[in-house]
């Protein structure tokens, strides 16, 4: 077992009170758990927390490969973008694609960071007009192209049939159902998160609310072998399940590109897909899908 760190002690590394470390468990979202009527915090999620609210990375720590063929992409993972990375290999001989499944802020630290060529990002804005723009203006030195991948409908899953009759959020609480989450950084925690805030429930008294993975398909199959009730996830990964799906929102799922490689020919390419028929016959076997903006150029104030 990961070291538990006592409210004490995460206030020293954080160099804080010990009364704002309970205000950033209930606001901010701190992992920490309650034995015998005291927090406990595991230290490495105590990490990970500190990273995920890190704004200001130093820039040119790493450069990119400049390999022919090679093109690398970090960010919020999606079921139809991995058929698409293994379509657009098999359209495109010779190319290699790597993908890294960090969240979307994790993919705009690693663009920053000049870790990747392209981010997948669905950050929305506190009015939830907007996507991926304002987070891009604040982690990156200059917006990127900012091009749609695809549209997606979000949501909580839960078992086949519905079992225990969950109807929202507040049932999560109210019926004491065991949750499974998303890591930090990933926009669907954060969806989640704000679900969970307007139902005034503390995340921290939530029983599995600290056991994340990696995947929405990770979701579902936590909740399919009976280890959780209830997850934030996308219905595509409830369908291939079998398992219920309660909607929220459908969002936009985009690709963020510095301008300076944009014209490159691997990520051209890649967006060249986005208009094939082969690449809308994938979405279409997918429920949970909508490519009405695919492969569009978008740009910062246009509606949803």
């Amino acid at each position: 077992m990961e070291k538990l760190l006592s409210t004490k002690e995460v206030a020293q590394r954080l160099s804080v009170n010990e009364k704002m470390v309970y205000t950033l468990i209930t606001e901010k979202g701190l992992p920490a758990t309650k034995i015998t009527g005291k927090w406990l915090f595991p230290s490495h999620l105590v990490e990970q927390w500190v990273e995920s609210m890190t704004i200001n990375y130093p820039t040119g720590a790493a450069e990119l490969p400049h390999k022919s063929g090679l093109l690398m992409i970090a960010g919020s993972d999606d079921m139809l973008l991995d058929r698409a990375l293994s379509l657009f290999m098999k359209l495109n001989a010779g190319y290699v694609v790597l993908f890294g499944a960090v969240g979307s802020l994790g993919g705009l630290k690693a663009l920053r960071r000049g870790m990747c060529h392209m981010a997948t990002s669905h950050l929305a804005d506190e009015n939830e007009k907007d996507y991926n723009f304002s987070f891009a203006a604040s982690e990156l030195e200059a917006l990127p192209a900012v091009v749609n991948f695809c549209r997606r409908e979000q949501g909580l899953i839960v078992a086949k049939g519905n079992p225990h009759g969950i109807r929202s959020c507040r049932d999560i609480a109210e019926k004491d159902l065991t949750v499974v989450n998303r890591p930090l950084g990933a926009s669907t925690r954060i969806i989640f998160d704000q679900q969970l805030q307007e139902a005034d429930i503390k995340p921290a008294r939530l029983k599995g609310y600290g056991n994340e993975v990696s995947r929405h398909l990770d979701i579902g199959l936590e909740i399919l072998s009976g280890r959780a009730d209830i997850g934030p996830g996308i219905r595509p990964a409830a369908a291939m399940l079998g398992l219920d799906f309660l909607p929220l929102r459908w969002e936009r799922f985009d690709l963020l590109i510095p301008k300076d490689c944009f014209f490159d020919k691997s990520i051209q390419q890649f967006l060249a897909m986005l208009h094939e028929p082969a690449f809308h016959d994938l979405a279409a076997s997918m429920p949970g899908y909508e490519l009405n903006l695919a492969g569009r150029m978008l740009f910062p104030g246009e509606s949803r």
